[in-house]
């Protein structure tokens, strides 16, 4: 059985805290689009690299967010990796914006190719800096997405203390 465009998501302070692949990855991006914009996010946090993005038909997926006026980031990671020290310098303002819309009930959406490294390694963060302990917010998520947070430095990422922006 190939896998599908699904969100897989998870309750966050008052939100929805949601993890999916790229659109594109598992059938035609206009499709997993649609699911993606009605699952309604407030934002949207891309981890995949412009070339991911360009291969799986997924190239104006930023464009087409900002179309519906749905927050986006782009943090490109590279696969299996964890935040360069500009994708760290960058994340007090994303965090920020993350939480506030965790805390207020909105929604927020991560993701990278395959929905589960990457994007899982993003979740499990805003977790932490919602009080989550780094266990409990693992184990949280590898309840709806087993595969969440692939490696051992994306979770010692994910888990540290000092990266919080709120």
């Amino acid at each position: 059985m190939s896998e599908t465009f699904t969100i897989h998501a998870l309750q966050v302070g008052a939100g929805q805290l949601g993890l999916c692949p790229l659109p594109g990855r598992f059938g035609r991006y206009a499709d997993d689009f649609a699911i993606l914009e009605s699952w309604a996010p407030d934002l949207v946090l891309t981890m995949t690299q412009d070339s991911e993005m360009a291969a799986e038909g997924a190239a104006t997926l930023g464009d087409d967010l900002q179309d519906l006026d749905i927050s986006w980031y782009a943090l490109p990671i590279t696969d299996f990796g964890a935040p360069s020290k500009d994708i760290i310098a960058a994340w007090p303002e994303v965090s920020m914006l993350a939480n506030a819309i965790l805390k207020s009930g909105g929604k927020v959406l991560a993701h990278c190719r395959g929905g589960c490294g990457r994007s899982g390694m993003m979740a499990m963060r805003l977790m932490v800096e919602m009080g989550e302990a780094p266990d409990t917010a693992l184990a949280r998520l590898r309840a709806v997405r087993p595969c969440a947070v692939e490696t051992e430095e994306q979770q010692l990422w994910a888990a540290a203390p000092h990266l919080s922006g709120v």
